[in-house]
């Protein structure tokens, strides 16, 4: 991307993110002609993974590698490319750089993602996106038939360890702090799912590959991956600060077009659903952008016949007077 800069112009749209949502979103709108500028601070949430698997043409492609081809590709099109962060987004709007100038745009739309924040277990964090997973559906397959541990530190691990199963045979579901109902226990035993009381001391790592998980008790339990149910914290102090209404799950509310309740605020990808991989962000981000264009259209039509309507004025001197030859006759 190009370094912080803006100009005085006008755009259709300004993507805050320039994940697979935020890029997906300015590529649809560039090819509607619309002009369009993408801000990103260079910080992707799938940055710590090697691959990112389950994208159709794109299966095990680096996520660095697939944000460079779409960087390219919206380049290709005009869309202008700013590497800064949005400090705050003013109605109106104004999209205000931090420590440069504002971008003025008709709508916004946020794709700016989430973070995910990870319990405090030591060697966890290091392995994080190597051999220490969150996703089943995309990591899964590349350690079927491995010695598998679910670490027990959100309440979803207990349905993450049951949904693992058909991946391996052996998994281990460690509780930590987590305290299982009888119910929970039946089904991971009734699923073949093993599990290890304890309280988790560490993860035992050897030439940055995991080996195990010692608890506190003093026992090692030889794994070959782990997976975590991380807390997921949308970055939505954009939308937020604006006006945007959550929902009772606490999230930044949008309609099945990504609308969000502020008049021209659109938002798409993880910012909003944290549940979206990559290519179902990537879609989320297409099918936002056409109903902003769509809404772009209505303004457009709106204003056009109100042109339309309005005869035109002339002369200030021809179109209140009657000439004077004409005045005369009779």
């Amino acid at each position: 991307m190009k370094d912080m800069a803006a100009n005085d112009s006008l755009y259709d749209v300004v993507v805050v993110g320039a994940g697979a949502a935020g890029l997906s979103a300015a590529l649809v709108l560039a090819r509607a002609r619309r002009r369009v500028a993408v801000v990103d601070s260079g910080s992707p949430r799938n940055a710590p993974a090697a691959r990112m698997q389950g994208f159709l043409s794109r299966d095990g492609m680096a996520p660095a590698a697939l944000l460079e081809v779409g960087r390219a590709e919206v380049a290709r099109y005009g869309v202008k490319l700013i590497k800064g962060q949005v400090d705050h987004i003013e109605r109106g709007f104004l999209v205000h750089l931090a420590g440069g100038p504002a971008i003025k745009a008709r709508r916004v739309l946020v794709a700016t993602g989430l973070r995910d924040d990870l319990p405090e277990i030591p060697g966890l964090r290091e392995q994080w996106g190597k051999d220490v997973l969150h996703c089943p559906h995309c990591h899964g397959h590349e350690v079927r038939d491995e010695p598998i541990g679910v670490l027990g530190t959100h309440p979803g691990a207990v349905h993450q360890a049951l949904l693992l199963r058909q991946w391996s045979r052996d998994i281990v579901f460690l509780p930590h702090t987590l305290d299982l109902t009888d119910d929970q226990r039946e089904q991971l035993r009734a699923r073949g799912v093993r599990v290890i009381d304890g309280t988790i001391k560490h993860l035992v790592v050897e030439d940055d590959r995991l080996r195990g998980v010692e608890l506190v008790e003093g026992h090692v339990v030889p794994r070959n991956a782990v997976f975590i149910f991380p807390r997921t914290v949308p970055y939505d102090t954009l939308l937020t600060d604006l006006g945007c209404e959550k929902g009772e799950d606490g999230w930044v509310s949008t309609d099945a077009a990504g609308r969000t309740s502020v008049a021209g605020v659109w938002a798409a990808g993880n910012v909003v659903d944290p549940r979206a991989q990559v290519i179902v962000a990537a879609g989320r981000g297409a099918a936002v952008a056409i109903a902003v264009n769509h809404d772009l259209v209505q303004e457009e039509i709106a204003r056009d016949l109100e042109d339309y309507r309005e005869p035109d004025p002339g002369p200030a001197s021809s179109r209140y007077s009657i000439p004077i030859s004409l005045s005369r006759i009779g």
